[in-house]
């Protein structure tokens, strides 16, 4: 009888680690009981010339590369045998562990699978694919291969082995884990009032402060314009971010809160003041969350009040805007106001949502031109199932409306009339998003989305837009992280003409935006950010055309 080495592992399924091996030797088939990895070959193997090794000899110095932890190394030599003729279930099964070892989990389960139909390695095999889908994040698949040896009574030492996996994948899911904990603590430890604080002050570039068209043109809205000859200009700036919210913690799952908050970006160059803008936005409500199990409920409202200001500037040269005479200027500052709502059900794998909000946005009087004031509706809604512990998918849908109350829609001829009624856009879209995670420090995704627009006059402004997302983020050490993201859009419009001149043709419009974030924390409250992004707008209303680049430095506080 031959005498083979095997490998068992004293650990079912390790959380942490790999498995452990200890040696033992194979008596006779009723005494078989391997565990997680190798049977090696027998040790009686006929001598053969030193200069040309046998199948069964390649297999045999794998074992050995295995025994010396040198798993790509044994996995050449076994593939080396299976050239030489040698197929075998010990081959297969041998293989399929070194795979996992070398922690290709997908050639492990393949090797394995092979080795099942052996009926004497079949438990084993069993019991290591169990092993293997675990390793991979595949908790069901490693649940259906544990139940399969715990209900088998040929092998009593892996019978156990199994019963102990699955009450310890079944205690891992119940378990939260450290971050978990440390949340579930903080909360219930909490405080009857706590507050958040957040700053970010930076310095910046931009190429094309105005977003002024890269190319002369003649702006054929208008019949007697000359040829416009735009130019481009540059400067520095410096952006600011504040946020500071106040949390009153009176119920066991529900706080109320009050924050404010502050967005600008202020221009060093006088003759760039034009381009200054920024925002002020105040909003209180509550925050409802709790957890029961794996089942956990959130609700968030809110008022929210805010104000904009910048400059209705002209991008051809960035000056001031001047019709009859008069400067519209403050065209574009607004005060908007309204309640908004989100609700999310999440269980184990399965996770859905909504989203209400309802706004009125008041903009400045110029009594010469037609006011931008508008109300606005969304509802959103969305569902999303993990797949595994590392990639989920996402189907969301969204109505959404703006119903002006002073600006005349268009006629199909693209002339805007007194007397026609009031503007109101109507979108409903449509979004696919994928997410999946490669190992604990990266993850990448995508989204897909469709919108509709409608313009409920006579269609003229009708649009659909396609819209493609890709976003990378990767955190290689305990400081840095880095976030990469590109979206490009596309436009049809069926109806509108560019320059709203039938003689133009169609309007055309694409836009494609790309960014790169790299975080540094110096403390764990204090980091630097560094930002460059770049966006491109092309359409044959040569108005609305131009080319962006930006670049930012900063430092974020955050308490």
């Amino acid at each position: 009888m031959r005498h083979v080495i095997v490998f068992v592992s004293t650990m079912p399924v390790p959380l942490r680690s790999d498995i452990t091996l200890i040696r033992m030797t194979y008596m006779s088939r009723n005494t078989f009981f391997a565990g997680a990895v190798l049977i090696l070959a027998a040790l009686t193997a006929p001598l053969q010339n030193a200069a040309a090794m046998t199948a069964e000899q390649y297999f045999e110095d794998g074992n050995r590369l295995f025994r010396d932890d040198l798993y790509w190394a044994a996995l050449l030599r076994y593939r080396q045998a299976a050239d030489g003729g040698l197929d075998s279930a010990v081959l297969h099964y041998n293989t399929g562990v070194a795979h996992y070892r070398a922690m290709q989990h997908i050639r492990a389960r393949e090797s394995l699978q092979k080795a099942l139909q052996d009926p004497i390695l079949r438990i084993a095999a069993q019991y290591n694919l169990g092993l293997n889908a675990y390793a991979a994040g595949e908790t069901e698949e490693a649940l259906r291969w544990f139940r399969l040896v715990r209900d088998q009574d040929a092998n009593k030492k892996l019978q156990s082995f199994a019963v102990v996996a699955i009450a310890r994948i079944r205690d891992a899911e119940k378990k939260p884990d450290e971050f978990a904990v440390r949340v579930a603590e903080r909360k219930k430890k909490r405080t009857f009032a706590d507050l958040e604080f957040r700053a970010r002050l930076g310095f910046g570039s931009d190429d094309n402060v105005f977003r002024t068209p890269d190319q002369d043109y003649i702006d054929f809205s208008n019949s007697t314009a000359p040829l416009i000859t735009p130019v481009p200009q540059s400067g520095t700036y410096l952006p600011l971010a504040l946020s500071v919210k106040y949390r009153i913690n009176s119920l066991p799952f529900e706080g109320f809160y009050g924050a404010y908050r502050l967005a600008g970006r202020y221009y060093q160059d006088s003759a760039l003041e034009n381009a200054n803008e920024y925002l002020h936005e105040a909003s209180f409500g509550s925050e409802y969350s709790r957890r029961e199990g794996s089942r956990k409920r959130e609700v968030y409202s809110a008022f929210k009040i805010a104000q904009h200001d910048e400059i209705y500037y002209d991008p051809d040269d960035g000056g001031t805007r001047i019709v009859n005479g008069i400067a519209i200027d403050d065209r574009m500052n607004y005060l908007r106001y309204g309640p908004e709502l989100s609700l999310r059900q999440a269980h184990e794998r399965l996770s859905i949502g909504a989203r209400f909000k309802g706004q009125l946005w008041n903009y400045e009087e110029t009594g010469i031109v037609p006011e931008y004031d508008h109300e606005y509706f969304l509802v959103n809604f969305y569902g999303q199932y993990r797949f595994t512990r590392t990639s989920l998918f996402r189907v969301t849908a969204q109505y959404y409306s703006r119903r002006f109350g002073d600006r005349p829609a268009y006629d199909v001829d693209g002339q805007q009339r007194i007397g026609n009624p009031n503007i109101r856009y109507d979108y409903l879209s449509l979004a696919l998003r994928a997410r999946q995670r490669i190992g604990g420090s990266m993850w990448f995704g995508w989204d897909v989305e469709r919108t509709e627009r409608t313009d409920q006059y006579v269609g003229y402004n009708d649009y659909t837009r396609d819209s493609f997302l890709f976003e990378l983020h990767w955190t290689p050490g305990d400081r840095f992280d880095l976030e990469l993201s590109g979206i490009y859009r596309l436009y049809d419009y069926p109806n509108a003409f560019a320059f709203h001149n039938p003689v133009v043709g169609r309007k055309t419009q694409e836009s494609a935006d790309a960014s790169i974030i790299g975080t540094f924390r110096l403390t764990p409250r204090l980091s630097l950010v560094a930002e460059a992004s770049y966006r491109e707008t092309v359409s044959n209303d040569i108005r609305i055309q131009y080319e962006r680049y930006q670049y930012m430095l900063g430092l974020r506080w955050q308490h």
